[in-house]
């Protein structure tokens, strides 16, 4: 048998000895030792580690927009993730036009639609109720089945402007007529309160900003203690997500959490030009350093990048190194150093183990990092 790629003397995060072939863009073998023939040869240094291709299920990634834009490759394959979900930047009006661009890109681009029809054009987007169009946001999904794989609602200050928890009702309705696809919600300040948020969600939802150190929360500042409701969300299946962003992850509010019995269930930046230029968040291997130094074991902060997501928004070929998967691997090392990680409220903590993606494989193509 030949293959179009073989990756020998790799690692599983847990150490487990693997290699991989590929054929047409999909892992044909996975075992401890694949002996056969090759067009391309990829031989591991000792200690480098091989996963599942990286998930970054929530960024900004249309670069025609003004307020939160980037350019997929540069957060995507550059950066060792494989596939990026935009989260809301677009709405029905534009997305057609961001579908034709990420297309383009070597990242696997898919997209949440914003229930506002524009999308993030103006930061209060979801204030003006007229533009939330189910028929538009329906219309879009239909047509757009693979690219579009959930909805987008941000419940902040900010942007619902005088309509409190009406557009989550509406989302919640788009949710309900179009097979209960995923629905990402974003939190920060009040109005709406944040027990009114999660008392309109769903087990499978997923709430974005979970560490947040706002006093909309899920951490009462008062006490110290994460808030009853947030735990009764928790226990429920709601999905808690980091979505790090400028303004949206708090090393206390994080070990807090951890000390108290709640872990985040998938990790993602919130990325886009300016905090990846200028931080605090730089790119997802950081965001995955920031969750080590608060405590989660390397396993995990690895499972919660590839198979939970994956699992969230339905990718039944990514999230695993198993035969008939997409070609997606990332490559990395783990190495000792120091590196000051800073959150989004100026904290820092001082980060001992580096994680550094050497390869990224999309597809059966690779590319060096």
């Amino acid at each position: 048998m030949s293959y179009d790629l073989i990756i020998k003397n790799g690692q599983t995060i847990d150490g487990k000895p693997i290699e991989i072939a590929i054929n047409a863009g999909k892992i044909a073998k996975v075992s401890e030792k694949i002996e056969a023939e090759s067009k391309q040869l990829i031989e591991l240094d000792a200690g480098t580690y091989l996963s599942a291709g990286w998930i970054d299920d929530h960024v900004h990634c249309f670069e025609k927009m003004t307020l939160y834009y980037d350019f997929p490759d540069e957060i995507g394959v550059k950066k060792g993730v494989t596939t990026v979900i935009d989260a809301g930047t677009t709405g029905a009006e534009n997305i057609h036009e961001f579908y034709d661009l990420a297309k383009e890109a070597k990242t696997n681009v898919h997209a949440l639609i914003n229930i506002s029809k524009w999308g993030i054009v103006e930061q209060d987007e979801l204030a003006d109720l007229s533009k939330i169009k189910e028929e538009l946001v329906h219309k879009a999904l239909t047509e757009l089945p693979d690219f579009v794989v959930g909805i987008k609602a941000r419940m902040s200050k900010t942007v619902i402007g005088d309509n409190g928890i009406t557009p989550l009702e509406m989302a919640k309705k788009i949710q309900k007529d179009n097979n209960n696809l995923p629905l990402m919600v974003h939190i920060g300040s009040a109005p709406p309160e944040l027990d009114e948020i999660l008392a309109h969600m769903s087990k499978g939802d997923v709430l974005t900003h979970c560490f947040n150190g706002k006093p909309n929360g899920i951490l009462d500042q008062a006490t110290d203690k994460i808030k009853d409701f947030a735990f009764a969300a928790y226990d429920k299946g709601i999905v808690f997500d980091i979505g790090h962003g400028t303004d949206s992850f708090n090393f206390h509010v994080a070990e807090t959490a951890l000390a108290q019995g709640m872990k985040a269930a998938s990790i993602s930046t919130d990325i886009y030009i300016r905090n990846r230029e200028t931080g605090p968040v730089h790119d997802l291997a950081t965001t995955m350093e920031k969750l080590r130094v608060v405590g989660y074991e390397w396993a995990e902060i690895i499972e919660k990048v590839t198979a939970t997501p994956a699992e969230n928004f339905h990718f039944d070929t990514k999230g695993h190194l198993k035969e008939g998967y997409d070609g997606d691997i990332t490559i990395f090392k783990i190495e000792m150093g120091q590196k000051t990680l800073t959150d989004s409220n100026g904290f820092t903590r001082e980060a001992k183990e580096l994680i550094k993606p050497v390869k990224t494989i999309i597809g059966g193509t690779v590319y060096d990092n």
